[in-house]
């Protein structure tokens, strides 16, 4: 049986699901000669980890009751008996999570697994790479932080597995290295990777005011509970970011052209997020919907997508063929179009569901289990 020992950062709602996942997958992997051995959980403010790391790790029915506290929104301080576990707190936590890396990194083997939304992850998978350790992620903040800390992490390309930071569970940058690696130039990628955001266009796109179609999806759970976190398009310039990157393009976030769906007036620093859905997302029903009809009147559809073609990267909405891949979008699905040398006039298409905190989670699961063969 080989065994893939783990530690995983942020247990909300990916998290949870990725434990729920190991838990669920235990005969399928066994079956497969192999167990996914998690030896530590922490969230932001405390790690519990197995007193023995050469042990099983956290059993099962620990991990259970520890996603179910997560779930009722306590922390893993409110763990009750520990039993042979220890609690960490700060500033311990980041310390005892070095010295695991430091004894098993380059001997049997540690995967530090980051479903956190954190950009205080960096400093800690800067270090554990360098001592021998994989990185599986699902957080998109470490590999758009500087163009230093990217190359820092991307320097053993074989330890480094971040599916489901793009298109949650799609086959999305395992598809991009097979391209790069078969020598295949990319030369432009366009694609709608916020289901949010696909959701809002194809719905305004039916006559319906952009009000009204955000705040139904904000009832439906689809935005954040302040949609302008969504509505500014950060989120899918941090997707086109660690695209571009891959592809070779030294960037920073500051180099991307980002158009916002709500001007600066209506930020967060200056209007709640009741005055917002009350009264300024009203004001901006008429221009959008002057767009969609002059899409439409040239027999295309507005999308908002991300565009990466030779040195540049932008996002915004874009006025596309409404028979296209990304024209044929209903919903919160997820579209991407890859146009090569080989995939020219007809592009690889890559679409599916690209949101969901099970989704995720499965493609976190799913890069864990790839890095099987660098484990003894």
């Amino acid at each position: 049986m080989k065994t893939i020992p783990l530690i995983l950062m942020g247990c909300g709602g990916v998290g949870c699901h990725l434990l729920q996942h190991i838990v669920s997958c235990r005969s399928l992997h066994s079956s497969q000669g192999l167990c996914l051995n998690v030896l530590g959980v922490s969230d932001s403010k405390s790690l519990v980890v197995t007193e023995d790391s050469s042990n099983k790790g956290l059993d099962d029915k620990f991990l259970m009751e520890l996603c179910r506290i997560k779930r009722d929104g306590g922390s893993l301080s409110k763990l009750g008996d520990l039993g042979d576990y220890r609690l960490f707190a700060h500033p311990e936590l980041q310390e005892r999570i070095l010295e695991l890396a430091s004894q098993l990194g380059g001997k049997t083997g540690l995967v530090f697994v980051d479903c956190s939304a954190s950009s205080n992850t960096v400093a800690v998978l800067k270090q554990v790479v360098d001592m021998g350790c994989c990185i599986v992620m699902a957080n998109k903040k470490p590999l758009t932080s500087t163009m230093e800390d990217f190359e820092k992490l991307y320097a053993y390309p074989r330890r480094i597995r971040h599916e489901s930071t793009v298109g949650a569970g799609l086959p999305v940058i395992a598809s991009l290295n097979r391209i790069i690696s078969s020598g295949d130039p990319v030369h432009r990628i366009i694609g709608s990777l916020s289901g949010t955001l696909g959701y809002v266009m194809s719905e305004v796109e039916d006559g319906k005011p952009l009000s009204q179609v955000v705040r139904a999806a904000r009832i439906l759970g689809y935005t954040e509970p302040d949609p302008r976190e969504d509505l500014g398009g950060m989120d899918v310039a941090r997707k086109a970011l660690i695209l571009a990157r891959i592809l070779g393009q030294q960037i920073n976030m500051d180099t991307i052209q980002i158009e916002s769906l709500y001007p600066k007036e209506m930020g967060p620093d200056v209007m709640s997020v009741e005055d917002f859905m009350n009264s300024g997302l009203p004001l901006l029903d008429k221009d959008i919907q002057e767009r969609v009809e002059k899409a439409a009147s040239n027999g295309n559809v507005l999308r908002y997508v991300c565009v990466i073609e030779g040195s540049s990267c932008e996002v915004g909405i874009q006025e596309l063929p409404k028979n296209s891949a990304l024209g044929r979008l209903r919903g919160s699905d997820n579209v991407l179009e890859i146009y090569t040398r080989c995939y020219s006039s007809q592009p690889l298409v890559i679409q599916g569901a690209g949101a969901g905190n099970d989704t995720t989670a499965a493609g976190v699961l799913a890069d864990i289990v790839d890095i099987q063969d660098l484990f003894p």
